[in-house]
């Protein structure tokens, strides 16, 4: 479109307004004039169409109502403030649409502030950046009200319907600073992705809690099963308290698996970084064992060796957490990849972090939970922008990033799937 506009030449008159130095954006900006002409032309086109006639037609005073000026009114938009000029009938019947009554925002600047608020910026940055680049002046009260109408989408998604099965689900944690009363304190933000019979993520919701425990966990397994999902196969996580058994008692044939990688990282705690390579090599046969009876006597000889001797600590932290970690060991090496590690949620915690690391604090949960339901969907939007840009160029070319959790296909996935099926036949065949 823009393309052709150019070609016909009916885009040369503002170029060469652009040539002449006339400022784009801002209130007085080119952008700004082109929008003010463009919404009143839009509504006197509306009022055209309400009274039945055309502007300076000789027959207007026929019609029952007719045209009577205009009214003054400023809103905020996207490129600055615009002044318009609303037209107005006699009897006082016309509603314009493009720009309703008592608008004062238009909804690209309310997308654009939401937008700036999912990627980390307080309402305070927002509001010095609309003053500063566009010349909008919004009041800290004005951008807080914008960003909250978002809160019901957020516990709708929260509240939603989730599927009967999810062969794996994943939990991960973020740390985030939240006020308390008159002190700022540390919550963990939970959040669960499950892996659907397609293999496709979905982020299934976000709990804060400041401590972890068995009570907690079991709201949380509660609330998934009242939203329906019926039975987990797997559930990967990374040893958090209480969880274990809060999953035994709303799933009791779920197997619950300790992150390898996490455990790797715990029994790494106090190991020296001059001796890290050393040990991990050691690490690697237990882990990597086809069998628990070879995990077993792995363990035993790392805890035998020089290494093992240095650092006891780390042969404990796998000998505490054995039960969690040998599971995903009586599965062949398909599935051993798909459920051995958060990492893929992890990743997206790592995102995360980004975005909440400018808050400093947020005044209360559902603030928290707001900002990591928005900063969800923009990372996955800008991944898919990306992608957009390089459709059609050879695969060699092509750098952009894949989704990072949500809507993602897990790898290798129909392989898992039927390793799954052979395990637990009972439970997944019908859903097939």
């Amino acid at each position: 479109m823009a393309s052709e506009l150019v070609a016909s030449g009916a885009l040369d008159e503002v170029f060469a307004r652009i040539d002449a130095g006339e400022p784009v954006g801002g209130q007085d900006g080119l952008l700004s004039s082109l929008l003010k002409a463009t919404l009143e032309r839009g509504m006197n086109a509306e009022l055209t169409e309400h009274l039945g006639y055309e502007a300076g037609d000789p027959e207007a005073a026929s019609f029952p109502n007719s045209r009577n000026g205009f009214s003054p009114k400023t809103v905020a938009s996207e490129v600055g403030d615009v002044d318009l000029a609303i037209p107005r009938d006699r009897d006082g019947t016309f509603t314009p649409m493009l720009v309703r009554k008592g608008q004062r925002r238009l909804d690209g600047l309310d997308a654009m502030i939401v937008s700036l608020y999912a990627g980390g910026m307080t309402v305070r940055d927002i509001a010095h950046h609309l003053a500063s680049t566009i010349g909008t002046e919004l009041s800290h009260e004005t951008i807080s009200k914008v960003t909250e109408e978002v809160a019901d989408e957020v516990a709708t998604w929260q509240h939603r319907d989730l599927d009967a099965l999810y062969p794996v689900m994943y939990l991960d944690a973020i740390v985030v600073k939240i006020r308390d009363g008159a002190h700022v304190r540390n919550k963990a933000a939970h959040l669960a992705v499950g892996v659907d019979m397609d293999g496709v993520k979905h982020v299934l919701g976000i709990w804060i809690q400041q401590s972890e425990g068995a009570k907690f966990w079991a709201s949380v397994c509660a609330e998934l099963r009242n939203r329906g999902v019926q039975d987990v196969l797997i559930v990967c996580c990374d040893g958090l308290t209480g969880f274990a058994e809060a999953v035994e008692a709303t799933w009791p044939h779920a197997t619950v698996q300790t992150c390898v990688v996490h455990l790797i990282r715990a029994s790494m705690r106090f190991v020296s970084y001059s001796d890290r390579k050393a040990v991990v090599r050691l690490l690697k046969p237990i882990y990597q064992a086809p069998t628990e009876p070879a995990a077993a006597d792995a363990l035993d000889a790392f805890a035998d060796s020089d290494m093992g001797r240095k650092y006891v600590s780390a042969v404990k932290t796998f000998r505490d957490a054995w039960e969690r970690f040998i599971p995903f060991l009586a599965f062949p090496p398909e599935l051993r990849r798909v459920i051995y590690t958060t990492n893929s949620i992890e990743s997206l915690n790592y995102q995360l972090r980004k975005v909440t690391k400018n808050r400093g604090h947020f005044p209360n949960d559902a603030a928290a939970m707001k900002l990591l339901w928005l900063a969800i969907g923009n990372i996955e939007d800008k991944r898919a922008r990306e992608r957009i840009k390089e459709q059609g160029l050879p695969s060699h070319k092509r750098k952009a990033a894949g989704r990072l959790v949500e809507g993602a296909v897990t790898t290798n996935w129909k392989r898992a799937l039927e390793q799954l099926s052979l395990t637990y036949p009972e439970r997944i065949d019908h859903h097939l």
